[in-house]
């Protein structure tokens, strides 16, 4: 069985029930309205507040998608690309794309113009669906994109280079079409970045997507009648692999364009959600919020949210003592997971353990774990080594590289890259990040990009990039510069630099100091992070 086949079933048997609710609370409305009004009604300032679309007009928007698709020579294997903010639109563009046995290629929104092409490069994708937000950075190397033969733009005033996605699909049938998917078959492509700075495709199949269903339903126990608020970027596998529990069971979920303690309560009350995945600092802002007063919990209905859930990073224990005094009749969980494991789960804690905070849990409904050394023999408890984990939604390959497959596929094992241990119960703590990638608000931040867009600076001699512990976004990018001519360059002088970074990736902290290197040219990391208080997260924790 494949994923859209859920989405089939949910169709057949509640076809008028709702499955995707829009909310864009910047737009400010006065009221919402519905799915079918708004060809006709839209806000003052004239964009749509809340959107929401049934079952039967997801399966059937994901056909008459799937439909444009093979009309345009789109066929089994191909890779179609995906440049959206999370909307409406979003998921089925989606399954349209892999109802005709293509590969949907989910692009993350923040990347650059030429990240943009490198990723499509890299993906072998030949069509392209983009939001607004993305013409500026299309055009900018519209020239080079020679591969993709058909781009689709979902808002108003398409550009001249491409067609209307909602003009076209209004033509074509809402009759799923006639092409089979197997399990084995190819599925997804999506991007991780190591510490070369470059992103990875990982290759999915529809087994693996359909064993990140089953871990998240069996983890979280999702019926029809939950409501799941999904905040972060559904590019990413954490988010859309969570949401694929509430696919499995037919329940509604709530797309949340942008965030602020306000709009997830005002969320959660008016949609009547049950279960919010929210990152660490997201969830710091909502009890800081409380504290100052500045939300107050009986203007909002919230007896209803039962589990509330982190992931993507480390969760200080003290947070979820805090946050379980605030919300004493919420659930708590975590897991952990990669993009080459099909998204979270592949290590769950359990509502069940919420003794065991600060451990990311033991194996994952039908995963496996080992702590392991560098020859892939296990450790024992209590000693670091790399965690390792195999199940059925493990990549297929890097696309297009052998090479770092080989390194990170051992006997049908996946070096995570992540140092860990084990306590006597069983339960894995992360101790340390085998690669320098800095995890900052649940993104991935990799120091390669950050130092080498530093050197470009003609003034500066050396720099090294690190991640330093932080209360709220668990981690922030530290760059510790050695300059030309001591004096020479202020840390306003750096800032000001640093604007043509995405805001993500720029330094939250600048430290003017020689850059220490060993015998062999590489910079000695781990010294710098002893000596500027870069402490590991969890072991602080385990600490406590």
């Amino acid at each position: 069985m494949i994923i859209t086949e859920f989405l089939e079933k949910n169709a057949r048997i509640t076809p008028d029930s709702v499955a995707l609710v829009e909310i864009n609370p910047a737009l400010q409305p006065d009221h919402s309205v519905s799915w079918r009004e708004f060809s006709l009604i839209e806000s003052a300032s004239g964009g749509k507040y809340r959107r929401e679309m049934t079952w039967r007009e997801f399966d059937q928007t994901a056909n008459r998608f799937a439909n444009l698709l093979l009309s345009r020579g789109i066929k089994r294997g191909d890779k179609v690309a995906i440049l959206l903010m999370n909307c409406l639109e979003w998921l089925p563009v989606y399954f349209g794309i892999l109802k005709t046995g293509a590969l949907a290629v989910p692009l993350n929104f923040r990347y650059t113009a030429d990240e943009i092409k490198y990723c499509l490069s890299l993906s072998d994708a030949t069509a392209l669906i983009f939001g607004p937000e993305f013409t500026g950075r299309i055009e900018q190397v519209l020239d080079e994109l020679e591969a993709i033969r058909h781009f689709f733009f979902v808002g108003n005033d398409t550009p001249a280079f491409s067609d209307s996605y909602e003009h076209f699909i209004t033509y074509c049938s809402s009759t799923a079409p006639a092409v089979e998917v197997l399990d084995r078959d190819d599925a997804a492509i999506y991007f991780s970045s190591g510490t070369t700075g470059f992103p990875k495709a990982i290759l999915h199949s529809h087994e693996g997507l359909m064993a990140a269903c089953l871990s998240e339903q069996k983890h979280h126990g999702q019926t029809k009648d939950d409501v799941f608020l999904c905040i972060p970027p559904l590019y990413h596998t954490g988010a859309k692999m969570h949401w694929f529990g509430s696919l499995m069971v037919g329940g509604k979920a709530v797309l949340l364009r942008g965030i602020s303690s306000e709009w997830v309560l005002q969320a959660v009350s008016d949609e009547k959600a049950t279960i919010v995945w929210l990152l660490v600092p997201w969830a710091q802002d909502i009890l800081d919020s409380i504290d100052k007063g500045e939300l107050k919990l009986s203007d909002y209905k919230l007896s209803q949210w039962r589990l509330m859930h982190i992931g993507a990073q480390p969760v200080p224990p003290s947070l979820i003592t805090r946050w379980l005094k605030v919300f004493p009749h919420q659930q708590y969980d975590t897991n952990y997971g990669l993009s080459e494991s099909a998204g979270p789960g592949c290590v769950h804690l359990g509502v069940e353990n919420v003794h065991k905070v600060g451990s990311i849990g033991i194996a994952g409904y039908l995963w496996e774990t080992r702590i392991v050394d560098e020859n892939m023999k296990d450790v024992p408890a209590g000693t670091v080594g790399e965690l390792a984990v195999k199940g059925p939604g493990l990549m297929k390959c890097y696309y297009r590289n052998p090479e770092a497959t080989a390194e990170i596929l051992v006997d049908g094992w996946l070096r995570t890259g992540d140092m860990a241990k084990t306590d006597d119960d069983g339960f894995i703590y992360l101790v340390d990040r085998k690669k320098d990638v800095i995890i900052s608000g649940g993104e991935n931040i990799y120091p390669v990009q950050i130092e080498d867009f530093l050197r470009a600076h003609d003034k500066i001699k050396d720099v090294a990039v690190i991640g330093m512990a932080d209360d709220r976004l668990g981690e922030i990018a530290a760059a510790i510069i050695e300059l030309k001519q001591e004096g020479s360059v202020s840390q306003e002088d750096i800032n000001a630099f640093c604007l043509d970074l995405p805001r993500y990736k720029r330094p939250r902290r600048i430290i003017f100091a020689k850059v220490p290197r060993n015998p062999t040219g590489k910079i000695e990391k781990p010294k710098l992070r002893k000596l500027y208080g870069a402490e590991h997260l969890v072991e602080k924790q385990m600490s406590k």
